[in-house]
């Protein structure tokens, strides 16, 4: 059995302590890898070999950081396939998916080739007389990224591209769901030029990666994953004098107006519901219905095309690929099919039941089929969780203005949309919504590379974004210097404010 080991120092290596964990194949069910589990020993070595990879990482000049990035890049497509591979047998979404995770995930990588212009600072001369005055952005020292099973490879390279770019060195716990990907970007970042020590790989238990947000030597966090876990991290390395983004769960919202195009609405809320089986923290799991009518006309339309969802393994491609895979575990898929008896028994209405779905050939595997809900309300436990599974729910509001507070009402805010062909309302909808990130006739609105992605409320901790400026911004620190080339010695004591000008 093949054993994902870490990546330390430039080479893998596999835990003095011997222990393995198993990685499973959600279309099977079957073990495809076995993952070394650290030791908290081990992983504060591969903080030690980051922290003494720093300081010459760091005086690396901004262009030749970017040249890696570019040879990174490249790698990244000509192992596109290979990389693919391994996220669908960890993970489980369909080929056409773990493609669109890489490309979103290059994009940002794309963003990092662009560092020399992103940190030059500014410069203003003559402020006063003979005086000028700039600033430097200068990186932070050995920062640290947990993400989530749900991406394997695009959420680490919302952080570790930016960060390595800005100069910093970079220690990243992978999930140990999905830990192959993580692994083999490591291994082409090497082959791309990075420097032995600059990027690290360790897996780990989460009480023993603990160290990543406790260490004095790491100087951020970043991490993805559930509300409880974020906020618990935000407090603790906040506490450690360190900054943090942590961004947690997500309970996303479209609200579908009269006027919107119906069958593009229809199309565009299958899409954002079910793709990656609703694992996504930007999925689209609840529609809020202006109207009973709307709402009769979308059950109409939505009901057939979730019973005809084609849900099996990920592998298949062109006109054979399925449209939905797995959910990730047999644990995962328990609590999925627990939340779908939950809703029963709190009196949603069933529409589309997705308990008990069999994939011929893989009885074993971790398969929800797509399930479809109506007449949620706001007091129900699947309205108010973050189910991150394939349950749509309709909700009904009988105007715009009770829908957008119902919407506004929930605890998380990540991610929102509205489906209009009102321009009026929409820009209401845009400046109104409680949400960081918002979709005008737009499923799934994450932000390109070049914009800061991360939601409002309970779904983010932390005062800086992921990526984008925010992503430069937060792995940087900046020194304004103010200086002074005087033709003479100054020969008068100034014991007043100093003033320029």
């Amino acid at each position: 059995m093949n054993i994902v080991g870490n990546f330390i120092g430039g080479k893998v290596t596999h835990s003095a302590s011997s222990e393995t964990i198993p990685v499973y194949d959600p279309a099977s069910g079957k073990v495809v890898r076995e993952l070394t589990q650290s030791t908290a020993e081990e992983v504060a070595q591969a903080i030690d070999v980051a922290h003494k990879a720093f300081p010459a990482w760091s005086q690396t000049s901004p262009l030749r950081r970017a040249r890696i990035m570019f040879n990174f890049k490249m790698l990244l497509e000509k192992h596109r396939d290979e990389l693919a591979a391994l996220i669908v047998s960890e993970h489980g979404k369909v080929w056409s998916d773990a493609l669109g995770e890489l490309t979103r995930g290059m994009e940002v990588v794309e963003f990092a080739c662009g560092i020399p212009h992103l940190i030059k600072g500014e410069y203003s001369p003559n402020v006063g007389t003979g005086v000028d005055s700039y600033s430097l952005m200068q990186p932070l020292g050995v920062v640290a990224g947990i993400t989530p099973f749900n991406f394997p490879a695009m959420v680490p390279m919302w952080m570790f591209p930016i960060a390595l770019a800005c100069g910093n060195t970079f220690v990243l716990k992978p999930p140990a769901l999905d830990p192959s990907a993580a692994v083999r970007m490591a291994e082409l970042l090497s082959e791309a030029g990075l420097p032995d020590g600059v990027l690290n790989v360790i897996h780990c238990a989460n009480e023993t990666a603990e160290q990543l947000y406790t260490d004095s030597r790491v100087q951020a966090v970043s991490f993805v994953g559930s509300s409880g876990v974020a906020e618990h991290i935000y407090k603790t390395a906040s506490a450690h004098g360190k900054r943090v983004q942590a961004f947690g769960a997500a309970k996303n919202h479209a609200i579908v107006m009269p006027d919107a195009d119906l069958d593009a609405t229809v199309n565009a809320i299958m899409g954002g519901a079910f793709g990656s089986a609703g694992e996504r923290c930007m999925a689209l799991p609840v529609v809020v219905a202006v109207g009973d009518d709307t709402a009769d006309k979308l059950i109409a339309r939505l009901t057939p095309l979730v019973k005809a969802l084609r849900v099996g393994p990920g592998m298949q491609k062109g006109s054979e690929e399925n449209e939905m895979g797995p959910v990730v575990s047999a644990v995962h898929q328990k609590k999925v099919l627990g939340y779908i008896d939950k809703g029963v028994a709190e009196g949603a209405e069933l529409v589309v039941d997705g308990r008990g779905f069999q994939v011929p050939g893989h009885s074993e595997g971790y398969y929800v089929g797509g399930t479809l809900f109506d007449k949620v309300t706001s007091d129900m436990v699947i309205w108010r969780e973050e189910i991150f599974g394939p349950v749509l729910g309709i909700m009904r509001a009988p105007d715009y203005q009770s829908a957008l507070a119902l919407v506004n009402s929930h605890e998380f805010g990540n991610g929102s949309a509205i489906f209009t062909s009102n321009g009026h309302t929409a820009r209401d909808f845009v400046q109104n919504v409680e949400a960081g990130m918002v979709g005008v006739n737009v499923p799934v609105p994450v932000p390109m590379a070049f914009h800061s992605f991360g939601g409002w409320k309970r779904s983010v901790f932390g005062a800086l974004n992921v990526h984008g400026p925010d992503g430069v911004r937060f792995y940087t620190r900046m020194k304004t210097a103010t200086a002074r080339w005087p033709g003479g010695q100054q020969t008068v004591s100034e014991f007043s404010m100093p003033t320029l000008g």
